[in-house]
């Protein structure tokens, strides 16, 4: 058996160790006005658009209401009409500014769903590339993502709507 070399991603173990009583990151998030340093790319509005911290790949965008709302029954047509807006937007421009090959594009609604947040309903954009999904992910349980979310969040946040 040949020896492993390990994949170093310190910023993980924040998302690895995080409390389950964490505060909601649609609600404080918004309200702290550190845009940049949150990553929050786009205020609508009856919605938001900020980077995934922990993305799934480079680009992952989640579009979130302001208002602390579960189900996606719950959300007012406005709100409905201006995030389906931003997540169209978004798409076109990911795959303007990065070239994808495809998109996941969906809501994890309740924690057994994955929800990492069930309490506020949000949507997801994942930007996918042919052959992002590859032995790293699947025999090594290894994710690499090649774009910090720095570089990613500039790219994007110069975007208008």
């Amino acid at each position: 058996m040949s020896k492993q070399n390990p994949l170093w991603a310190p910023w993980r173990v924040e998302y690895i160790t995080k409390s389950n009583d964490m505060d909601c990151i649609f609600c404080f998030k918004p309200s702290e006005n550190q845009d940049k340093k949150n990553h929050i790319i786009f205020r609508g509005e009856k919605v938001f658009a900020m980077l995934n911290k922990y993305p799934y790949n480079n680009g992952h965008i989640m579009v979130s209401s302001y208002t602390h709302k579960a189900n996606l029954t719950d959300l007012t047509d406005e709100e409905l009409k201006e995030l389906m807006s931003v997540v169209v937007f978004y798409t076109k421009k990911i795959k303007s500014l990065m070239q994808p090959d495809g998109f996941n594009v969906g809501m994890n609604i309740g924690k057994t769903a994955g929800a990492g947040f069930d309490e506020h309903i949000h949507m997801h954009i994942v930007p996918r590339w042919e052959g992002d999904t590859n032995f790293m992910p699947v025999i090594g349980r290894q994710e690499v993502i090649s774009e910090s979310l720095d570089s990613v969040y500039d790219k994007l946040k110069t975007v208008k709507i």
